[in-house]
C-alpha cells in the first residue's frame, strides 16, 4: 500500500508540474493586455520555481555540456563546427542560467526606451 501511495504522489507531482507553463501562459493575459510587462515583472512561484528547479538544472547542463564539448572537440574540429558545438553546449545553457532575470521565459532584459 505504502507503494502505491508514494507512486500517486510521485504522479501528482508530475502533473502539477506540468500544468505550470499553461498556468503561466493564463498569467501572461494580464489586465492591461501588455506582455512586456508581465515577462519584465514574474510572479513570485514563478521566481521560486526558477531558483528551485530550473537554475540548478541548466548550471548542471552548462558543466556537463562542457565536458561533453571537450570529450567531442576532436571531432567537431574535423568537421569543422567548433563553433556550433560550442553555441549548443556551452553558451545557450550558460545564457538561460546567468544572464536572465529570476523567473522571466527570455534571455536578456528588454525593456522600454527613454526618448
Amino acid at each position: 500500500m505504502k507503494l502505491f501511495r508514494s507512486t500517486a504522489v510521485i504522479f501528482a507531482l508530475i502533473a502539477s508540474m506540468l500544468a505550470m507553463p499553461v498556468m503561466a501562459e493564463m498569467e501572461q493575459q494580464n489586465a492591461s493586455g501588455d506582455p512586456i510587462y508581465t515577462a519584465n515583472a514574474p510572479k513570485g512561484y514563478s521566481m521560486i520555481g526558477d531558483l528551485l528547479i530550473a537554475r540548478p538544472l541548466l548550471i548542471a547542463a552548462t558543466v556537463v555540456g562542457a565536458a561533453v564539448f571537450v570529450v567531442t572537440l576532436p571531432f567537431s574540429a574535423l568537421g569543422g563546427n567548433i563553433d556550433e558545438a560550442a553555441q549548443s553546449l556551452i553558451q545557450e545553457p550558460g545564457q538561460a542560467a546567468f544572464q536572465r532575470c529570476l523567473g522571466c521565459t527570455t534571455v536578456g532584459y528588454k525593456g522600454y526606451d527613454n526618448d
